[in-house]
């Protein structure tokens, strides 16, 4: 993957994310490098993933997203259940104890990051949100 990263680097910047990050710090950094965001789904909230929580801490917080991965990887304490959406919440709880933030600033920032990421999605979501507004 980071061979393909730097291949890709070189052709110019491009925006991107590593979903469901679940590897290692060396894959982070060159992940980072190459101008991609970081993803962290219910893997974040695993006893046994101390390594990834390892990773949330170095991770800028301006390249985080957070995900879910549905209907797999659902967080504890609902893991092995169909995750969804809603469970989003519990890797951002996991989020906010590692970067000793409130569970809102890490919702800011994560949101933030989407929008930053995915900006034809921002212009849609607040495209559609004036229209209601004007609607009102």
């Amino acid at each position: 993957m980071a061979e393909i990263c730097a291949s890709e680097i070189k052709n110019g910047a491009f925006k991107g994310v590593m979903h469901c990050f679940a590897s290692s710090m060396e894959l982070a950094r060159h992940s980072l490098d190459a101008g991609l965001y970081i993803s962290f789904s219910g893997i974040l909230t695993f006893k046994n993933a101390g390594f990834l929580r390892d990773i949330a801490k170095f991770v800028p917080r301006d390249r985080v997203v957070v995900e879910t991965d549905s209907p797999y990887l659902c967080p504890e304490p609902h893991r092995g259940k169909q995750n969804s959406p809603e469970m989003t919440r519990f890797v951002v709880e996991s989020l906010a104890q590692i970067w000793e933030e409130s569970i809102d600033v890490v919702s800011e920032i994560t949101t933030k990051n989407f929008f930053t990421l995915f900006d034809k999605c921002a212009r849609l979501y607040y495209a559609s949100e004036e229209s209601n507004n004007l609607r009102s």
